[in-house]
Order: C-alpha cells, then sequence, then structure tokens
C-alpha cells in the first residue's frame, strides 16, 4: 500500500509517516479530467487523494474509503471542500450512482503506520497485542480467532493466503501452544512459527508468509478486492480509468485476471464471423517502481501498478 515508515518522537507521540509508492504513476493514469469526480478506494494516509486534489480544478471532486479509524483521523484533517472520506471497506464504491465516476484508484495491502505501530498487531520486528485488523473496532482479531479455529482451518490459511510450504507445521505449533497458553503477542506468534520454519529466503523473517496470511484472512482482503473490482466496472463513465496497485502475487494475479477476463475479445466459435462481444475494459498497460525509487525505498520493490480504462459496452454486474 503506502510504504516506508518512521516513527517521530514529539510531546511523547508518535507519528507514523509513510511515503507513496508510484504516486506520479497512479495519478498521471488516473486523472484525465479536471472537472471530473475520482475515488481513492483506499485512503490510507492520503497520499494519493492530496496528489489527486492537486490535479483537479473547482469543479472536481474526490470520494474515498478505508475501514481504517486512524485513517479516518488523517482524512478529517484534509480540508478541502471537493473532498470526502467514507468509513468503510472499498467494496462501498458500488453504491455510488452508475457511471459517475472518471476514476478509480486501488493501493492494496496494508500501510505502514499500521505495519510499524506495534499497537496494530500487524509487526514481525517489534512485539504488540495480535490484531491484525485494520478497523479494530470490527470482527474478530487473529488472536480471538487462533485461539478458537480448527488446526486444519489454520493451517489452510497460511497455505491459501500465505504461500508457505510449512503451514501444516506451523498449524500443528500454534494448536499445540495454545494448549498451554493463548497467543496473545505478535513477538510470542513469530517465535512459534520461526521454530516450525525449516528454511526461509534470505533476507525474509521465518514468520513473514504466516503473518500475510493471517492478515488477509481477517480483513477478507482477497474477497473485498474482488467484490470492489466488480464494483468499479458500474460505477466508471466511459473513459474512465481503473489504476491498481499490488503488492504481492495473490492480489496481482486476481487484479491481472480481472482486467484480462474483462477486455479480451472473446469469439463465439458457434458463430466465427459475428462481431466480437463488446467487453467493459481496455488494457492501457502496467507499470513498476524505477530504480530510484526502489533504491529510496526497499519496500516498493514489488509494487506493479495496472491500468484500464471502461469502455461504452454496457456492464450488468452478473459476471464474476
Amino acid at each position: 500500500m503506502r510504504w516506508r515508515t518512521s516513527a517521530c518522537e514529539g510531546a511523547g507521540v508518535q507519528a507514523w509517516t509513510h511515503t507513496t509508492v508510484l504516486l506520479a504513476e497512479a495519478v498521471d493514469a488516473l486523472v484525465t479530467r479536471p472537472a471530473g469526480c475520482y475515488v481513492d478506494a483506499t485512503f490510507g494516509r492520503g497520499g494519493h487523494s492530496r496528489a489527486i486534489l492537486e490535479r483537479l480544478g473547482p469543479a472536481g471532486r474526490l470520494i474515498a474509503f478505508d475501514k481504517d479509524p486512524e485513517a479516518m483521523d488523517e482524512a478529517a484533517r484534509m480540508g478541502d471542500a471537493r473532498f470526502e472520506c467514507r468509513h468503510a471497506s472499498f467494496t462501498a464504491l458500488g453504491a455510488l450512482a452508475p457511471a459517475s465516476v472518471d476514476g478509480v484508484l486501488m493501493d492494496l495491502g496494508v500501510s505502514s503506520p499500521q505495519i510499524d505501530n506495534p499497537a496494530r498487531g500487524f509487526s514481525l520486528r517489534a512485539d504488540g497485542p495480535l490484531d491484525m485488523r485494520m478497523d479494530p473496532t470490527r470482527g474478530a482479531s487473529a488472536a480471538q480467532w487462533l485461539a478458537e479455529a480448527a488446526e486444519e482451518d489454520i493451517a489452510r490459511v497460511i497455505r491459501d493466503f500465505g504461500e508457505e510450504r510449512f503451514a501444516r507445521a506451523i498449524a500443528r505449533a500454534i494448536a499445540a501452544r495454545r494448549q498451554q497458553k493463548p497467543l496473545t503477542g505478535t513477538a510470542e506468534l513469530a517465535q512459534l512459527v520461526a521454530g516450525a520454519v525449516k528454511t526461509r529466503e534470505p533476507g525474509q523473517h521465518p514468520a513473514t508468509r504466516t503473518f500475510q496470511a493471517l492478515r488477509i484472512f481477517i480483513n477478507g482482503e482477497l474477497d473485498d478486492l474482488a467484490a470492489a473490482l466488480r464494483a468499479s466496472l458500474g460505477v466508471l463513465a466511459e473513459g474512465g480509468r481503473l489504476a491498481v496497485i499490488s503488492f504481492h502475487s495473490l492480489e496481482d494475479r486476481i487484479v491481472k485476471q480481472f482486467m484480462a477476463r474483462h477486455s479480451r475479445e472473446v469469439v463465439d466459435r458457434r458463430a466465427p464471423f459475428a462481431a466480437p462481444q463488446a467487453l467493459p475494459l481496455r488494457l492501457l498497460g502496467r507499470t513498476r517502481p524505477g530504480e530510484r525509487e526502489v533504491a529510496a525505498n526497499p519496500r516498493a520493490r514489488s509494487a506493479i501498478l495496472r491500468v484500464a480504462e471502461r469502455t461504452a459496452a454496457p456492464w450488468s454486474g452478473e459476471a464474476a
């Protein structure tokens, strides 16, 4: 999502900051009409939103979404009459009027302020409560789920959402530990996973994939992404842009396949000379961070921006 964080001390309060990845590239691809209406589907700390507003004229409008109450606090400080932020998953963009939006930007994953603040429960490096909810006011925490889930379900989540080959061994270790006492801290879980993982890629913490898997599952990230992509086709006007930044293979695969499925011409073999079916998207390309950006911000190295444009083809919303 929005990467590169530092903690700044001031009057006893830590301010978690970030550097937005592919900022210029995403905004260049997204904004085509200064008087248009745009959606920042993942506000975070507002890096993309501020850049979009700089491109908009007085009649332009920007609507943002975010689950995180801390993101809403940041949005409240924006002070721009053209801007509003809604405390909701980006799946809620489907409630906007049909064909009313000139561009939708999705910056996926978890933000640096969430990752690097131990109190949020995402951190591998510093101990904190085992929470992992992007919206800590809703749903079960990671600790609550791990205390109750069946061992086979834990293994499935770690395997499917973390692409972790030692998922069964990790689930077995978690099930054994919770018989003694509940898992409540991130450091405890990270240490437990490290003991169950036999090998790991150089430079990667042994629990990286497990933490990713739990975070994705607890927040329903992949289901929300699929629903938000479908919703975007209904709200985008003809010529409107869909721009999506992803950071790992699971989410990028969903985006890539969605854009391909709704832009690739399909010829009916029963009527090979008939005109191909009109499809709702036209692919515009993909972009990765340049060497300079990766050198300044190593966390940007896995990012990929995919962009497509809404065509005039009708969209029923029935297809996946």
